[in-house]
């Protein structure tokens, strides 16, 4: 919000310099991105009148001028401005003058002709960009006048840079309220009077969508003079507000913007047909605007019509159509409010912005429409003439915003500001702030003003009381907190700890996007009813993911593509499944972490003592015992519709299933095209998280055996099942049971296979004898014998 100086103290004046001024507000939250001067600095410039303007003997584009600067005798400036012509007051720099960038005036000729000095432009004085011609002032002002005083070049321009919640400072009025409030200097609003209809003109107005727009105002005015030049006071202080002034009907509807913050737009009355109705746009209905761009309709897009067709977009511009021109003499003025949900981003999808839709797509003041209309007529009248007809306004009130008391507990005050606010000061401070307060059963109850939006729980009190306190007067003091540390079970690791041993295996941790795509979720993971987002920030990343692998898989994606032939990775993370159990973390969702890790190329990075070869399930399954070291998990075949069918598992710990490992199936190895299939595996974090607490042994004295036994079996039968049996028929003494070699081939039957057994054995209190092993080989030979028809191997 940028604002002249002057105009701000018309209303509300306090005891402070700009620059105090400028600090207080900043402090209050309204940032002060800019305090300059109207104009940049310049010396030696007078207000002068051109007396006579004759064509230059030697040029024809340059004109002889005499001008009058205040000076005993008249001046001889060569000037070649188009609108240069006896009887105009502008600018002119004397000799010896220094205007902005530098530039030093001296005696000169032109084209052989003397020049004594410089008439000057808008833009050569650092007021404007406008270089078309000279800058006419008013011709009223007395010549060889310091024109940084006539023209109050030395005003203190404010830009102030506003949130989007204080939508109701987009107007002096509006700041002067808030710095009334802040410096307890009395506010002087401008006064506004009905204006008496002298006409009986009425068109009548319908509101098709009260949703969007529950108020409309609209007013006919006949006679007027669109040709007469706005008034300099009011061309300065929107020029200086940064709005080009175009003409004076829209230069009124613009400043009153500025003074009270209702945007209004004025119609040309004599381009209308019959009443007017504010609805959404119909299909394919198109609409020229203002700025020269024409737009296609959405049907979300409110628009004020008559009976034939749409006129403006409502709340944002006007169309070209219905628009005032300096022939215009019959207007109908508007005024209404429209819910900011109905503005918001409309215009942005247009490729514009407008000082209209800037403003109600962050909300006006819904009880403003009638005064700001008030204000614009009694303008009207006053500098362009004519008559004014009554106001015809529809309204539908149960659509109007609701302003309901807001509940303050004094004592929540100082427990969320951190200093002592006694309730008396509250209730002050929110009285200054326009708030209609009472204390009512202990509390506070605070009615907020028609344009306060942002104020509607107990907290935004707490925050205005802030910043009218001061926020420069609290206290910075350190905070204090207990220091306990907090517990670490011994039977847990961190998340710190499980990582660090993935990243000891030669895994890279990665992040990947909860997001994925609907596709993945339904195919690759076989979720027929997947978590779907209302707002994807990608067509591609529609969905919640139930597994890490999509993310993995992903990730290897982009590795693959930039010649990353090894790669190995793993993500902590959340999955998120439906759940309508009690359980849920969020009612009907569930959302575990998960641990997932995936390996592909070769097992071991490229060296000369150890050839090259693939990592296959078996390197994965080892990094996934040491991961879960010293407990044993258990693997069993099972199918996952994301694995090869034959080589993937589902891994138990203490019977309990905690994941899945395998190889990536074939038919995604081809889709993601990947070359060679990666092996996977995903835990539930809290499974990999466990640790047994350690617990003390004695060490034997004893002497440890080892035996070795080699069973020919059934080449489908699972290791672990031996492994199982074998440990069911094993005494305390049996320490370890190891599987240390695979055959298959000559001397082996076909269909079978060699299993080879290491058995370490030691007893605590004695030594073991040959009878105690031997009967312990019998039985171990005796149970595989019964329980899978294995024979020992000669």
């Amino acid at each position: 919000m940028k604002f002249p100086e002057r105009w701000l103290r018309e209303f509300c004046d306090p005891p402070l310099t700009a620059e105090e001024l400028g600090e207080r507000l900043t402090m209050a939250g309204l940032e002060l991105e800019s305090l300059e001067p109207a104009a940049p600095p310049f010396i030696g410039v007078v207000t002068a009148r051109i007396l006579s303007a004759e064509p230059h003997p030697n040029a024809d584009k340059l004109r002889v001028c005499q001008v009058d600067a205040g000076g005993e005798s008249p001046l001889q400036i060569v000037c070649g401005a188009p609108n240069a012509r006896a009887g105009i007051v502008v600018p002119c720099a004397l000799v010896g003058a220094q205007l902005p960038g530098g530039l030093a005036i001296k005696r000169a000729k032109l084209r052989g002709v003397e020049s004594q000095g410089m008439l000057c432009s808008a833009r050569e004085l650092g007021l404007s960009e406008d270089h078309s011609g000279l800058l006419e002032l008013d011709p009223a002002l007395p010549v060889g006048a310091d024109v940084r005083q006539v023209l109050e070049l030395d005003e203190a321009v404010f830009d102030v840079s506003l949130t989007p919640n204080r939508a109701d400072c987009l107007s002096i009025l509006g700041i002067a309220r808030e710095v009334s409030a802040l410096t307890e200097a009395p506010l002087h609003p401008p006064r506004i009077d009905p204006v008496a209809a002298t006409l009986d003109a009425v068109r009548p107005v319908r509101l098709a969508a009260p949703e969007a727009c529950p108020r409309y105002l609209g007013r006919v005015i006949r006679g007027v003079d669109a040709k007469r030049p706005t008034p300099e006071w009011m061309r300065r202080r929107l020029e200086r507000s940064g709005i080009r002034a175009i003409h004076l009907l829209v230069d009124i509807t613009n400043y009153v913007m500025l003074e009270l913050g209702q945007p209004l737009h004025a119609f040309d009355e004599a381009k209308l047909q019959g009443g007017i109705t504010v609805r959404w746009a119909r299909p394919d209905e198109t609409l020229p605007l203002l700025n020269e761009q024409c737009v296609t309709l959405a049907p979300d897009v409110l628009v004020i019509a008559d009976e034939g067709g749409p006129l403006a977009m409502a709340g944002i511009m006007g169309g070209e159509g219905s628009g005032i021109t300096l022939d215009t003499t019959d207007v109908f003025l508007e005024s209404a409010f429209f819910a900011p949900a109905a503005v918001a981003g409309r215009a942005r999808r247009y490729g514009f912005v407008s000082e209209a839709s800037h403003r109600f797509e962050r909300g006006v003041d819904p009880e403003l429409p009638r005064r700001a209309l008030e204000r614009a007529t009694a303008l009207v009248l006053e500098l362009a003439g004519g008559s004014a007809g009554p106001i015809d306004e529809a309204v539908s009130p149960e659509h109007l915003p609701r302003r309901d008391p807001i509940r303050l507990r004094p004592e929540k005050v100082p427990a969320v500001l951190g200093i002592p606010v006694a309730p008396q000061r509250v209730v002050s401070l929110l009285r200054s702030d326009f708030l209609d307060v009472r204390e009512e059963d202990g509390a506070i109850l605070a009615q907020a003003p028609s344009w306060r939006f942002d104020l509607a729980l107990e907290e935004d009190l707490i925050e205005e009381v802030a910043r009218l306190h001061g926020y420069d007067e609290i206290p910075a003091l350190t905070p204090l907190a207990p220091m306990a540390p907090l517990p670490a079970p011994e039977a847990e690791r961190t998340n710190a700890e499980v990582r660090a041993r993935l990243v000891l295996r030669d895994y890279h941790e990665v992040i990947t996007y909860a997001f994925i795509d609907e596709a993945l979720e339904r195919e690759l993971l076989a979720n027929e009813d997947p978590i779907l987002l209302a707002n994807p920030i990608a067509s591609n990343m529609n969905a919640m993911r139930s597994s890490l692998w999509p993310g993995l898989l992903q990730a290897l994606q982009t590795n693959r593509k930039r010649q990353q032939a090894r790669v190995r990775l793993f993500e902590l993370g959340r999955c998120f499944l439906r759940d309508e159990s009690a359980d849920a973390t969020v009612a009907g969702f569930a959302q575990p972490l998960r641990l997932a890790a995936l390996a592909a190329g070769p097992a071991a990075a490229e060296q000369w003592g150890i050839p090259l070869r693939p990592v296959d399930f078996y390197d994965l399954k080892g990094d996934l015992e040491a991961l879960l070291a010293p407990l044993t998990p258990r693997f069993e075949p099972a199918l996952h519709p994301a694995l090869h069918p034959g080589r993937s598992a589902r891994v138990l710990l203490e019977g309990q299933p905690i994941g899945w490992i395998g190889e990536l199936h074939p038919e995604w190895v081809q889709r993601l095209e990947l070359t060679t299939a990666p092996q996977l595996f995903e835990l539930d974090l809290p499974a990999a998280r466990r640790r047994p607490m350690p617990c003390y042994a004695p060490v034997s004295r004893q002497p440890v055996v080892q035996r070795d036994l080699a069973f020919v079996v059934d080449a489908n039968v699972p290791v672990q099942a031996l492994l199982d049996a074998l440990h069911g028929e094993s005494p305390v003494w049996v320490r370890q049971i190891t599987l240390f070699d695979v055959y298959q081939g000559q001397g082996v039957e076909p269909g079978k296979r060699s299993l080879a057994f290491r058995f370490t054995l030691q007893h605590d209190e004695h030594t073991l004898t040959d009878d105690e092993i031997e009967d312990l080989l019998q039985r171990f030979r005796a149970r595989l014998e019964a329980s899978f028809s294995a024979r020992l191997r000669q």
